[in-house]
């Protein structure tokens, strides 16, 4: 099983498509953000304050999916969903990026809900981020190209086991890596292609995290490894194995979850993990992939 390979479309091509008879669909970018998430508006799919400055290009019709990333994963899951019922059903279809706990809440999303059935909206959100129904008739999950992950928490971080995140917050802990790894079954994607981008630009405090990181989530969770365990870049020492890119199981055997593909892994160690408000970091890689990409 291997991803589809992605290729960047031509002008003319573009061109062709909107004067295509299927014109009346629409292309979306979701942006799923992280814990904490910036003080942003929940509901509010212009406001991209965590992410950095709106004029940036970042996929096509791109919104901003608000949540308060200071609770836990079940209680924000709505407005997530509310924003793939919106701009993911009928004629419409989406691609999602997600930064650090934005991978649980699409992974949660997705394995707990993408067999369900959905109204089709009209892409057209209320104050609350809530839109109206299209015909009234229903179709089952959402219309979903491919997701890119930035250093993505799908399998937790070591930070919340030892309690070095504020322990007030709820969502620290559902980022503890049993809790996460164990909160819905990451295999189940409804067949939609998770491309993985891994930072490895850690610092002295990170220490505790396995392997390599990015200062705060390791490579285990943002190679979306199913097991745990201290995974490095070719040449590294002292790991329990190198995170291969693509589909590959690491090089001690431990297997991906199903539908994650390793599509960046940072043997450079050039890439944090905050984007810092300016699309930086392992943020701003995965934002020039997506408006590459995302047309």
């Amino acid at each position: 099983m291997s991803p589809p390979i992605r290729t960047a479309v031509l002008a003319a091509t573009a061109a062709t498509l909107l004067a295509a008879p299927e014109a009346s669909a629409t292309n979306y970018t979701l942006w799923i953000h992280g814990k904490n998430g910036g003080g942003t508006q929940a509901g509010n799919y212009a406001d991209f304050s965590n992410w950095g400055p709106s004029t940036t290009s970042a996929g096509v019709n791109k919104k901003a999916v608000n949540w308060n990333g200071s609770q836990k994963i079940s209680v924000e899951n709505y407005r997530i969903r509310d924003a793939l019922d919106c701009f993911c059903t009928g004629n419409n279809w989406c691609y999602i990026a997600v930064h650090s706990a934005g991978d649980l809440q699409i992974g949660y999303a997705l394995s707990l809900y993408g067999g369900s059935t959905r109204y089709k909206k009209n892409a057209t959100p209320n104050s609350s981020g809530v839109c109206g129904n299209t015909d009234g008739t229903t179709q089952v999950g959402w219309n979903i190209k491919w997701v890119d992950v930035a250093s993505g928490a799908g399998g937790g971080s070591e930070l919340a086991d030892h309690g070095d995140w504020a322990v007030s917050d709820p969502i620290v802990s559902d980022l503890v890596t049993s809790t996460a790894r164990a909160m819905y079954n990451h295999n189940t994607t409804r067949s939609v292609w998770f491309y993985m981008f891994a930072g490895a630009k850690g610092t002295a405090y990170s220490g505790i995290l396995s392997g390599q990181d990015d200062e705060a989530v390791a490579y285990h969770s943002t190679g979306g490894v199913s097991a745990k365990g201290g995974f490095c870049n070719p040449g590294d020492w002292f790991c329990d194995g190198t995170l291969n890119t693509g589909t590959s199981a690491t090089s001690n055997g431990k297997a991906k979850w199903s539908y994650h593909s390793v599509k960046f892994r940072d043997d450079g160690e050039d890439y944090s993990h905050s984007g810092n408000g300016n699309w930086e970091g392992i943020v701003g890689k995965v934002r020039a992939d997506v408006a590459t990409y995302a047309y």
